[in-house]
């Protein structure tokens, strides 16, 4: 079992989620940055959801080498494929470190059950902790309303395991706010010994909600982009449950 950090020292519960536009907005290195106010999504349920798969060059690479030696296996009824040791090794979680106006400062994350409240401070509330990158993956909402409490986000995704893969992985963290576009960050940086990523800085700039692409990976776990960031908070080494995993 792997471990990382943990605040020294939930219950879930379901959403409205925003309503999806046909359209996205990418955020890259070039065109990193978009206001929320502007576009007038700076109210509601903002929806932030990962959701990740494994490279197809990992686990379809044998698979194609083995049509190629023996091209009569595709006229062969396909076989379902379920979850390698290797794939549900790979365990991405999602995070939040949040700061509040009156100085307020803490993290919403599935280790240590760390949950959060949408009504309440910090008007930020994990939805649960999906290990095996489904469909839905794991969602994180935020509350725009209480947006004059909200000093600034920093959406994270670290890897629940031992060994760094997220090079093995194709995730993507997506922004779904109650009203316009959806905005879309990738995680397509090869980055084999990372252990952590701060994905999108969501600040509030006198009264302007602006997300910021950020993509900054780092070897370590949350104290790691906690340093980086200086949010200042305590940090141990922290383990799943059974009952969370």
């Amino acid at each position: 079992m792997g471990f990382f950090d943990g605040l020294l020292g939930g219950r879930a519960s379901e959403f409205d989620s925003g309503s999806a536009a046909s359209n996205a907005i990418e955020l890259t290195k070039r065109h990193h940055q978009v206001s929320l106010t502007k576009q007038g999504a700076a109210t509601g349920h903002l929806r932030i959801n990962l959701t990740w798969r494994m490279r197809t060059s990992d686990i379809g690479g044998s698979a194609r080498q083995s049509l190629l030696r023996h091209p009569f296996k595709a006229l062969k009824p396909p076989e379902v494929l379920g979850h390698s040791q290797s794939m549900v090794n790979v365990d991405l979680d999602l995070g939040c470190l949040y700061e509040l106006t009156d100085g307020t400062k803490g993290v919403v994350q599935p280790l240590g059950g760390f949950l959060g409240d949408v009504n309440a401070p910090p008007y930020v509330k994990l939805s649960g902790d999906d290990r095996f990158g489904s469909a839905s993956g794991e969602t994180i909402y935020v509350n725009l309303d209480h947006r004059d409490a909200i000093k600034r986000l920093l959406v994270f995704v670290y890897i629940y395991d031992q060994t760094p893969a997220f090079d093995r992985t194709h995730a993507i963290v997506t922004l779904y706010p109650s009203n316009g576009p959806r905005i879309e960050i990738g995680l397509d940086d090869r980055q084999p010994q990372a252990r952590s990523c701060a994905v999108v800085l969501i600040e509030n700039i006198k009264g302007e909600l602006v997300v910021r692409r950020e993509v900054k990976f780092v070897y370590g776990f949350q104290s790691e982009l906690d340093r980086l960031y200086g949010w200042g908070l305590q940090w141990g080494r922290g383990y799943k449950t059974k009952a969370d995993r």
